[in-house]
């Protein structure tokens, strides 16, 4: 039964992956889907209008190629080192499951087919084949992981030295300034660092506590472009004659300039206020005149009180996260155990799906509790999608709204930039996955038996060696249903074609187009997740091995369609994703090696069993090797990387424009002068309503 409806899973999905193919090269011609299927070619205007009708609509896998032709270098020109990195990560788990894929299929598969090594209890031969594959994957995966490792190291100091100067390369954030008598915490910046980094100061910018400013600035930004889009739109409806210049003041648009005015007005009411003492926070961005002088600032205790002059590195100015800037220690500490306790309630939550899930694949438990579906269940082919695809369906759409749900969670926990949010919310994300869908599924019953598992130490290794064999259909069901379809869903980009289509149907808006970010935290998971069932099931099921495989080509393929004419780099975070990869896989290798270890226990393979102990003991050394020789470089660039980017920049005649607009990047974007009406030419202080002549 399990095998029929893996069968027709397989046939179902990969009937869906053509359909798809075929479907998305039709939709990506048309030029009112250039915004869903082509936003970063229509912003660059190089995607070009068909002047063919009939050529939109035929099939073609030309984008296959055009996908596959970037190098690596144009890659990270217009992705970033994140998007490299990403792609690392894919290419990476190619070369893992080619190599383990030939072993399982062609030497463990047979041995399976045609043993009862697996289905035996007692001693067999034949499980020494198991061990050699297990010891020479571990070998192979620890090879490529500290190649990938090291590439991914030098790849970082690559993008250093050919990247522009950026401000948070010059600039750290100072915490826990210390409060001096008639003194404001400005004055006291400036001169501690003048004291002490008299040679290197530059320029530093308190930080003020302007949490409800900015949403009075971000709500007067969004009418502002409202009516400049009306304005742009239909501009004869906002000219004005001198014959009547007064008669502005009983149109919309005169209503809206009116209403920007008082918000202008407010706004400067507001800025005042928070400028005012008293309402700083005991923080400011510290810039230096050389990299080499921050990063002295950033390493070196500023002072004899460990708790005073707390240094960090900067973010990129558009990467601040500024509300958290205004909570106290006592709120981002609170904040920090309501979130782990949300993260507990909803891991907790998710059991409702997939104890469902296991429900599903029960058919004799579903005729047990609803007795009215026995003649329904008893139809081969219902009870074939019962079993073989609507469990992962399920699945795949409960986790769909986990990756918002936990960024959403880590912007509570007091990150200062984007960047540090995403990284948080995608570490929650894979844990999460790992034990909600991995270990809740693989220990399926009530909730008691799953903390049972947890109370008894002793005996994991053993439930493990049992249950995780026990859903290997289960597993390899839910590559083909939720990894292949969920990659070509991502390629389709469902949820913003279905918001196009509804908006074209509605009034036409003219709302600013914007390039969407890659969402790391969403997708990066998903992709370890089926890199931890492959190395997990390679010899226990190796028949998961083609169909993990061909996960990978697929993603491949899509992911770098996607970062070539979808996605826009909105934060870089310099390849500090790949450590977390690192030790996701690291993680799965040793998993493996506790399920084979209590498997050759079970088997009574006592000599196999004391061989494997070793493996995990080697990993986890082999892990700490890497991160001591490794993860120096993401924590900080050396001395002789920063010198002699310094040394290059003394010739360079941009740097005093540089020094200059540094002066001022940090600012809050909550204090910058806005100005909605008036007679400047810029976008946001020239006149709004203006008459479209020179006649006053």
């Amino acid at each position: 039964m399990l095998v029929s409806a893996l069968l027709m899973s397989v046939g179902i999905n990969s009937c869906l992956c053509v359909l798809l193919f075929i479907l998305y090269s039709i939709l990506r011609k048309q030029p009112h889907n250039y915004e869903v299927f082509l936003p970063r070619r229509l912003v660059a205007g190089t995607s070009k209008r068909r002047r063919n009708k009939v050529a939109r609509y035929i099939p073609s896998v030309r984008w296959i190629w055009k996908s596959w032709r970037p190098s690596e270098e144009e890659l990270m020109a217009s992705s970033g080192l994140d998007g490299v990195v990403f792609m690392r990560m894919i290419t990476f788990s190619l070369k893992v499951f080619l190599f383990a894929g030939i072993i399982g299929v062609f030497v463990i598969l047979p041995v399976n087919v045609f043993g009862d090594q697996l289905t035996q209890i007692n001693y067999s031969d034949w499980l020494w084949v198991h061990f050699g594959a297990i010891y020479l994957v571990t070998a192979f995966v620890c090879c490529l992981l500290y190649l990938e490792f090291r590439y991914i190291g030098m790849k970082r100091i690559e993008h250093f030295h050919s990247s522009k100067p950026q401000p948070n390369q010059f600039t750290i954030l100072v915490r826990n300034v210390p409060s001096s008598d008639g003194a404001t915490v400005s004055d006291t910046v400036d001169r501690f660092f003048r004291e002490n980094h008299s040679s290197t100061y530059l320029s530093h910018v308190v930080i003020h506590r302007t949490s409800k400013l900015r949403s009075v600035v971000d709500n007067a930004k969004k009418l502002y472009k409202k009516v400049h889009h009306k304005k742009q739109a239909d501009p004869q409806r906002v000219k004005k004659t001198p014959m009547r210049f007064f008669s502005r003041k009983d149109t919309p648009e005169g209503h809206y300039e009116k209403v920007l005015q008082e918000l202008e007005h407010n706004i400067r009411l507001g800025q005042a206020e928070v400028s005012s003492p008293g309402k700083e926070v005991r923080a400011a961005f510290v810039s230096f005149k050389s990299r080499y002088g921050a990063a002295m600032a950033l390493h070196m205790p500023q002072s004899v009180n460990p708790t005073y002059w707390l240094t960090e590195p900067a973010p990129e100015p558009h990467d601040v996260h500024w509300p958290f800037f205004s909570a106290s220690f006592m709120q981002k500490w609170l904040s920090k155990i309501v979130i782990a306790f949300a993260c507990l309630i909803l891991t907790a939550l998710f059991l409702v799906p997939v104890v469902l899930v296991q429900g599903l694949t029960n058919l004799s438990a579903l005729e047990y509790f609803f007795p009215f579906l026995t003649l329904i269940l008893s139809m081969k082919i219902v009870s074939q999608i019962i079993t073989g695809y609507l469990p992962s369906l399920i699945l795949q759409t409960s986790l769909k709204i986990v990756p918002p749900i936990m960024e959403f969670l880590s912007s509570f926990q007091g990150h200062i930039c984007h960047s540090d949010i995403q990284k948080s919310a995608c570490n929650k994300v894979i844990w999460f996955t790992i034990w909600n869908v991995f270990f809740a599924t693989v220990f399926s019953g009530s909730a008691f038996y799953k903390l049972s598992v947890i109370l008894d130490p002793k005996e994991i290794l053993f439930k493990l060696a049992v249950a995780v064999p026990a859903q290997a259909s289960f597993f390899i069901a839910y590559v083909v249903t939720t990894g292949w379809t969920d990659t070509l869903t991502e390629l389709f980009r469902v949820v913003p074609f279905m918001v196009s289509y509804v908006k074209r149907s509605l009034e036409p808006t003219e709302e600013e187009f914007e390039v969407p970010p890659m969402r790391y935290h969403r997708d990066t998971p998903r992709v370890l997740f089926f890199g931890l069932l492959g190395i997990t099931y390679f010899f226990l099921a190796p028949l998961i091995l083609p169909f993990i495989f061909l996960y990978f080509v697929l993603a491949y393929i899509i992911y770098r369609n996607q970062f070539i004419n979808v996605y826009e780099p909105k934060y870089e975070t310099g390849g500090m994703f790949w450590p977390m990869i690192h030790y996701t896989m690291i993680f799965s290798l040793v998993l493996m090696h506790g399920i084979a270890i209590g498997l050759f226990a079970l088997k009574k393979m006592e000599l196999a069993t004391y061989l494997l102990i070793p493996l995990p003991v080697f990993t986890l050394l082999f892990n700490e090797f890497c991160r001591k020789r490794f993860m120096p470089i993401f924590t900080a660039y050396p001395a002789e990387v920063l010198t002699k980017r310094d040394r290059e920049d003394q010739n360079d005649p941009r740097m005093g424009e540089f020094y200059d607009n540094l002066v001022s990047a940090y600012q809050d974007p909550a204090l910058r002068p806005l100005r909605f009406s008036g007679s400047r030419n810029d976008s946001l202080t020239s006149p709004l309503l203006s008459s479209t002549s020179s006649e006053v």
